[in-house]
């Protein structure tokens, strides 16, 4: 068989793991990989914490280098070579070396484009002014701790709060700065939900992190006794020594789109499910690429590292005749935060509801592990599924320790399209120390199965807020507001107000009750409520709840078997605690 020449524009995660699966699937192919910067395969995941000092060496974000691609692989790897045209009639490309200028022609058999992600910097005034940098190559990285070390700044703001603006936040944080963070939308990290992140936004304010969530931003200017101020929509003018844009990431498609290949709807480069474009000897990869959204089926663009490192070895497979397919992605992404970590899986609730996909949803809040065993913290979970089959529709994951294990287990548990009924048989290690015998997995598929076998039925307090104005619950409140402290136990409840509304029901002890209540809502202790069935209405529905759920379940069979119209509210009173601050 004739060696092919296949060319790959662009190394880092795309890139970089096609050349190297290419190799190992065929020793006569001559390969090229042409890339722009310095460096062809560099971890800029890492890049936040470069600049805050946790990775103290530039040299530790270097994946692999030229040298190991050349003696390892028999990979041709030229660096500062930027490709500038496409021929397609005659399938070659035009590269310039960006330091001396010199351009040559390359002919391919295979061409693999795989020119990443740019990012977004918002067309408002003052934006190309001195000191506003953006975060996406180690040469930006170079270009700003420079720029740090002669300036020496010590006021920053960060605008945008996702993965990559909560990690600049906290970096410049451990560089002893004062750190303003700026966000459009009403809540950081819009991977999640809005009710998901609080803990996480209250924890950045505690540390000293000014946080303007739903600031808009209008744009730049030199004046003050900062270096710059930042001009936000409401109006605020907030002043900063440096500036870090992270709004996002725009598909690179100039080359593509140039050489005429198919453009999808979201503006990446569109491809089929072997990687290829539109023209049949280009395959494209990575962040550039429009992909299936496994949950809601339409096209979407994930710029990340690990589905661009599978797409790669995708295209190298289908360039050598393997039947390879890419079954698309589910956005699975995990941050950290101080000490919190958050991660996310499949479709969260908002983008269920833009595509019209019916979905029921559970909160849970179970300890990472067995709480006999010292330091067990809780999970924050939420799972989305289909009411109809229990299919996994996603799932998000906010806690201290154990996120990482549980969403991993999810999102495999959601690309293999498993139910809640999986999750309950799912058999997982336990021992004390990292989990439960009935972990908080199985525990996420028993809540859901009950919920579809209908043995429970279950509500969200986002439904009671929307019947009922009331406030926030109070800690250690005067006793003298006594609708938040439980009443005594031979009170009489079968007379209450007439109302067409929910009956809220707290079954936890009275000194739970003590510290913290929902305003408006009836306590009978759960260890009494079959002694005291009388004493509720049989015409009204009965929303029932606990700390986290648990015992909410319990009330709600035994009220359920006794004929009540009865619903858990979902995650217990943990729940209404992040639902009520939204």
């Amino acid at each position: 068989m004739a060696s092919k020449r296949v060319l790959i524009v662009g190394g880092v995660a795309g890139g970089a793991s096609c050349a190297a699966r290419l190799r190992r699937l065929d020793e006569q192919a001559e390969i090229y990989l042409f890339e722009r910067g310095s460096a062809i395969s560099f971890a800029n995941c890492g890049l936040p914490y470069y600049l805050g000092g946790v990775i103290p060496q530039r040299q530790q974000l270097l994946v692999a280098t030229p040298e190991r691609f050349r003696d390892w692989y028999r990979i041709e790897v030229r660096t500062r070579s930027e490709v500038r045209r496409i021929d397609r009639e005659n399938r070659q490309i035009e590269v310039v070396n960006v330091q001396t200028g010199q351009k040559t022609v390359e002919s391919y058999d295979a061409l693999v484009l795989s020119p990443g992600a740019a990012p977004i910097r918002p067309e408002v005034p003052g934006v190309d002014l001195e000191g506003i940098f953006t975060l996406r190559t180690l040469e930006d990285a170079d270009r700003i701790v420079e720029w740090l070390a002669e300036h020496q700044p010590r006021r920053a703001v960060v605008v945008g709060a996702g993965y990559i603006g909560l990690e600049l936040a906290e970096n410049l944080l451990h560089r002893q700065m004062e750190v303003v963070l700026v966000e459009k939308l009403t809540h950081v990290l819009p991977a999640l939900d809005e009710e998901m992140v609080i803990p996480v936004e209250e924890e950045l304010q505690r540390r000293g992190i000014e946080v303007r969530l739903g600031y808009g931003l209008r744009g730049f200017e030199r004046g003050g006794p900062h270096r710059l101020a930042v001009r936000t929509e409401p109006g605020e003018r907030i002043e900063a020594d440096v500036v870090f844009l992270a709004v996002g990431v725009r598909p690179d498609v100039r080359l593509a789109q140039e050489a005429g290949l198919a453009i999808g709807p979201c503006g990446g480069i569109q491809v089929d499910d072997q990687m290829r474009t539109s023209d049949p000897y280009i395959w494209a990869v990575g962040d550039a690429v429009e992909v299936r959204d496994w949950i809601t089926g339409q096209s979407t663009l994930i710029p990340l590292a690990g589905p661009a490192a599978r797409q790669g070895r995708i295209a190298a497979d289908s360039i050598c005749g393997r039947p390879s397919r890419y079954r698309g992605s589910q956005g699975t992404a995990i941050v950290q935060v101080f000490d919190w970590v958050l991660a996310c899986t499949g479709a969260n609730e908002r983008k269920l509801r833009q595509c019209g996909i019916p979905y029921e949803k559970i909160y849970l809040h179970p300890p990472h592990h067995a709480t006999y065993y010292p330091g067990a913290t809780p999970l924050h979970m939420k799972v989305l599924f289909a009411p109809d089959t229990g299919r996994l529709l996603g799932a998000q994951i906010i806690g201290k320790q154990g996120v990482a294990e549980r969403i991993n287990v999810l999102a495999f548990a959601l690309q293999k399209q498993a139910s809640v009924f999986d999750l309950e048989e799912a058999e997982l290690a336990y021992a004390p120390q990292f989990g439960s015998a009935k972990d908080p997995i199985n525990q996420a598929g028993f809540i859901g199965a009950n919920i579809l076998r209908q043995d429970v039925a279950v509500v969200h307090w986002d439904q009671w807020a929307s019947q009922k104005q009331s406030s926030r619950p109070e800690q250690n409140a005067d006793r003298s507001s006594s609708s938040l402290y439980a009443p005594p136990a031979s009170q009489d409840l079968s007379h209450l107000p007439e109302q067409k509304g929910p009956v809220i029901l707290d079954v936890r002890t009275a000194t739970e009750r003590a510290a913290q209540a929902v305003p408006g809502s009836i306590h009978i202790p759960l260890g009494e409520l079959r002694s005291r069935l009388d004493q509720l209405p049989a015409d009204r529905p009965i929303w029932v709840h606990c700390a986290v759920g648990q015992r909410g379940y319990y009330a709600a069979r035994i009220l359920q078997q006794h004929g009540f119209q009865v619903a858990n509210l979902s995650g217990g009173l943990s729940t209404y605690r992040m639902v009520r601050k939204k």
